[in-house]
């Protein structure tokens, strides 16, 4: 497998390259030359030994085969599942008549990113030990990004790891679980300003030649494509567990990695009837779906702030496929977007989002009203951003509709107040959470100023030579 540039300029790299490059050097995202297809045993979740691990390896295979030696692979992809708190590590379970939620906040974390980030922290670990060369990784948080990258890093003596994020626009615990970390390699930075000022300043200090050279700089958010393949595998693992196709997703989304992961399954065979991209707020990516447009309009806080998004990456790879793989076309489009703050596609290419996508906004009131309802019928609690994907899924439901499959981004303790206001008490509290209320914090808050930001990041930089 190759990967190619979706701005068309950058050489094609092997995966090893990919996953130490994150974003290529042309400013657009890797993306594999062609799409590979399920294995049967992929297809009917029974490779191996059974398990998530086991199927999770016999997806993802394809992506890295010629990097890794498959046992060694296999090995990586367990050890990066051990450290979940729940035996079957992504578990469905039923609300309704064929309604569904995919539990995916059970590592270590407590949010959908560790899936990925558990795996890819141990894939850096193995190429970089292979090389014998360190990075610096820094990536930008909306979130919960930020948390379980640091927890896959922490300590590693071959990464530093700095992540970005917009100061007082991440819920308490989420900052917490960044900034009470003590450990040398991890860095934090507040700016003030918004996620996409902060996606702005990491991309900024990616196309800095030099200075990316300089400070041997790596990422390891969903622009990595290494978290976009590793996220692939549980939505294969829903819908072998459901044994009823086809499966439609609603999925809380913001930087659109997550919806993406699923995107790319269904290329690769996954029987997939619909994707619900679900918005707050923000809700460019409801005009995109529903129009074929988007203008960028000024970023608003939410209850569900890891949605908090205008701009989101991950949509440059959707455009890629949506524009026939044309990357002069995709770079094109992107330019006078970020001129003109805004888009409109051909007629033809936006009609082409209406099979098998349908974008919903759901306001915070919705989103309140939501986690009550769950939790008066049936005693469940579920975060803020789980609960725009479920009444996104409410609301895009037909009469005769299939399975629907929700995915349930965090767990609620992450977003107490909000879950609170909901339920009239605050969710029950993990160990984990409540014991980071009496730790120290350790951020540096920044303007959102590049060249600021990137004279830290010099002075956080894995050394010279290394």
């Amino acid at each position: 497998m190759r990967y190619v540039s979706t701005r068309g300029q950058a050489p094609a790299l092997d995966f090893g390259d990919v996953l130490l490059a994150g974003l290529a050097a042309d400013g657009g995202l890797y993306v594999p030359d062609r799409w590979p297809t399920l294995s049967p045993a992929a297809r009917t979740g029974r490779p191996g030994g059974g398990g998530y691990a086991d199927l999770a390896a016999e997806v993802m295979w394809p992506f890295v085969a010629g990097t890794y030696a498959r046992t060694r692979f296999d090995e990586l992809v367990r050890d990066a599942c051990a450290g979940f708190d729940h035996p079957d590590v992504v578990p469905l379970v039923e609300l309704d008549d064929d309604l569904w939620l995919l539990e995916l906040f059970h590592g270590p974390t407590l949010a959908f990113k560790d899936i990925a980030l558990q795996l890819v922290g141990r894939l850096f670990d193995e190429e970089l030990a292979r090389r014998g060369e360190r990075v610096t990784i820094v990536g930008a948080t909306s979130g919960d990004t930020g948390s379980a990258a640091i927890e896959a890093v922490r300590d590693r003596h071959n990464i530093q790891v700095v992540i970005l994020h917009p100061h007082g626009r991440v819920s308490e615990m989420q900052r917490r679980q960044m900034t009470t970390v003590d450990s040398a390699n991890v860095h934090n930075i507040a700016v003030e300003g918004t996620f996409d000022d902060c996606q702005d300043l990491v991309k900024a200090m990616f196309v800095d030649p030099d200075f990316r050279a300089e400070h041997k700089l790596s990422a390891v958010n969903s622009i990595n494509w290494a978290r976009v393949m590793a996220q692939t595998a549980y939505y294969v693992a829903a819908v072998n567990a459901l044994e009823r196709v086809p499966v439609a997703f609603s999925v809380p989304t913001g930087n659109f990695g997550n919806v993406l992961a699923g995107h790319v399954a269904r290329h690769m065979g996954l029987a997939v009837d619909r994707f619900v991209v679900a918005s707050n707020r923000n809700d460019i990516l409801t005009q995109f779906f529903t129009t074929g447009a988007m203008a960028i309009s000024e970023v608003q806080p939410t209850l569900s702030p890891s949605m908090d998004i205008q701009v989101s990456s991950n949509l440059e790879r959707f455009l890629f496929e949506l524009l026939d793989r044309d990357g002069h076309r995709t770079a094109a489009v992107l330019e006078r977007f970020r001129a003109d703050g805004g888009m409109q596609l051909d007629p033809a290419i936006a009609a082409r989002l209406r099979q098998g996508w349908t974008g919903v906004r759901v306001d915070d009131a919705e989103t309140t009203e939501t986690i009550a309802e769950l939790y008066r019928s049936t005693g469940r609690i579920i975060d803020p951003h789980t609960a725009v994907g479920l009444a996104a899924a409410r609301r895009a439901r037909g009469p005769s509709s299939g399975p629907m499959v929700v995915l349930a981004t965090a767990h609620p303790a992450k977003f107490g107040d909000a879950v609170a206001a909901a339920i009239g008490k605050p969710p029950p509290m993990p160990p984990a959470l409540a014991a980071l209320a009496d730790r120290p914090e350790h951020v540096v808050r920044l303007p959102n100023d590049l060249a600021t930001v990137k004279a830290h990041v010099a002075r956080c930089a894995a050394p010279a030579g290394g």
